[in-house]
C-alpha cells in the first residue's frame, strides 16, 4: 500500500509539473500562428541595397534640419531617435508652428509596414520620406532647393558619390529619399521579452503577461494586430462595432478615404503597429488618448464590441509592454557644414 501510495504521489507530482509546461507551450504554438520576431539583421528593401555608405548618409539626412526651408526642422523632429521613434506629441508641429493633422507614427520597425502614414499613402519608405520634405505644415520645402542645396555643401556631394557609386548625378531627390529609407531600414527594435518567448524562452512571460497575451488572440485583437509589426499589415475602419466619440475619431479626418475616394474606406486607417507601444503616447491618429490601459478598452469596445474588464485591460496592458525591444543606439553625427552658396533659411511665416 505504501507503495501504490508514493507512487501515485510521484504521478501526481509529475503531472503537476508537465501542466503548466503544457500550457505554456500550447500558448507559444499559438503565437507562433500568428507573429514573428523581430529579426536581429536588417532587413533587405526592394530596389535599394542596403549599404555603409547609404546608411552613413541617411543618417545624416535623417537629422539634418536644412532639408526644410526654415533649416529648423528634420526628419529627426518628428520622428526622434531618442523617444521610441516619434514626438510624444498629440500631432506634430511644423513648419510656422503649424499643428499637424495627425499623430506621427514611430519610425522604428516602420520598414516591416505595408504601407507608411495611417492613410497608407506612400508606398514604401522612400515615398515617405519626401512627403514630410515638401509638406507646407511639415517641412515645407521643394524638391529643386533640396538638391540645391545639398550640392552646395561639398561634403554631401562626397558622401552621396560614395553610396550611389553609378549614378553620373548622385545628389537627386530620389537618392536622398533611398539614402534616408536605408538608415530607416536600420532602425528595428529585436529581442523583446515577447521575441525571446516567441524563440522558444517560456519563461520570458510572467503569468499576467502571457495571460495578456492569450486575451490579445482569443479576444480577436490578433485580427488586426499581427505578423512582425503587431499591425501595419492592413486597413481597418476605426470602430468597426462602435465609433468612438469625436474627440478620438474627429468627422474632418477621413483616413484612407482621402487615398482612394472609395466611400467603403470612409474612416479606414492602417492598423497602427504596437512595438514599442508602451514608449509612443499619445494614442490612435488623433494622438487624443495618452494612457496605454485606456486605449485597450477603448479597441475592446470599438473594434471588437466587449466591454473588457479591469483585470483584462490590466492583462491586455501587461502583455503590451513585453513588445518594447532594444532601442536603436544612434550617435548625432556631427553635420557637414554649409558653403556661400547654401541657400539660407526662409522665414517661418
Amino acid at each position: 500500500m505504501k507503495r501504490i501510495f508514493v507512487g501515485l504521489s510521484l504521478i501526481a507530482a509529475t503531472c503537476a509539473f508537465i501542466q503548466p509546461a503544457t500550457a505554456a507551450d500550447d500558448l507559444l504554438a499559438r503565437a507562433k500562428e500568428s507573429f514573428k520576431a523581430i529579426p536581429t539583421v536588417v532587413p533587405e528593401i526592394a530596389d535599394n541595397k542596403v549599404t555603409s555608405d547609404k546608411v552613413e548618409l541617411g543618417k545624416m539626412l535623417f537629422m539634418d534640419p536644412r532639408l526644410s526651408s526654415s533649416h529648423l526642422i528634420s526628419c529627426n523632429t518628428c520622428h526622434n531617435v531618442g523617444m521610441g521613434g516619434d514626438d510624444n506629441l498629440e500631432t506634430s508641429i511644423g513648419h510656422g508652428w503649424a499643428k499637424g493633422p495627425r499623430n506621427a507614427p514611430t519610425a522604428f520597425n516602420a520598414v516591416f509596414n505595408i504601407a507608411q502614414f495611417w492613410d497608407g499613402r506612400a508606398a514604401d519608405l522612400k515615398a515617405q520620406a519626401k512627403g514630410p520634405v515638401q509638406a507646407g505644415v511639415e517641412m515645407n520645402n521643394k524638391p529643386e532647393r533640396v538638391v540645391e542645396t545639398l550640392k552646395s555643401i561639398p561634403d554631401y556631394g562626397a558622401m552621396f558619390a560614395k553610396a550611389f557609386p553609378n549614378d553620373k548625378d548622385p545628389v537627386t531627390f530620389d537618392n536622398m529619399a533611398r539614402a534616408i529609407e536605408a538608415f530607416e531600414a536600420t532602425l528595428i527594435t529585436p529581442n523583446s521579452k515577447f521575441d525571446q518567448f516567441l524563440m522558444g524562452d517560456k519563461s520570458a512571460l510572467n503569468k499576467v503577461e502571457a495571460e495578456g497575451l492569450d486575451l490579445f488572440m482569443e479576444k480577436g485583437c490578433v485580427a488586426c494586430h499581427a505578423g512582425t509589426n503587431f499591425g501595419g499589415e492592413g486597413y481597418y475602419p476605426f470602430g468597426v462595432v462602435e465609433k468612438p466619440g469625436s474627440e478620438i475619431l474627429p468627422e474632418g479626418d477621413k483616413g484612407r478615404f482621402a487615398v482612394t475616394k472609395t466611400a467603403d474606406d470612409s474612416y479606414v486607417f492602417r492598423a497602427a503597429p504596437l512595438r514599442n507601444i508602451e514608449l509612443t503616447a499619445p494614442y490612435f491618429h488623433s494622438g487624443k488618448v495618452w494612457d496605454l490601459k485606456q486605449a485597450v478598452s477603448i479597441m475592446g469596445a470599438s473594434q471588437l464590441g466587449e466591454k473588457l474588464s479591469e483585470k483584462e485591460v490590466e492583462s491586455i496592458t501587461a502583455f503590451l509592454r513585453t513588445l518594447t525591444g532594444d532601442q536603436p543606439k544612434i550617435e548625432y553625427p556631427i553635420l557637414p557644414k554649409s558653403s556661400a552658396t547654401t541657400p539660407k533659411p526662409l522665414e517661418m511665416k
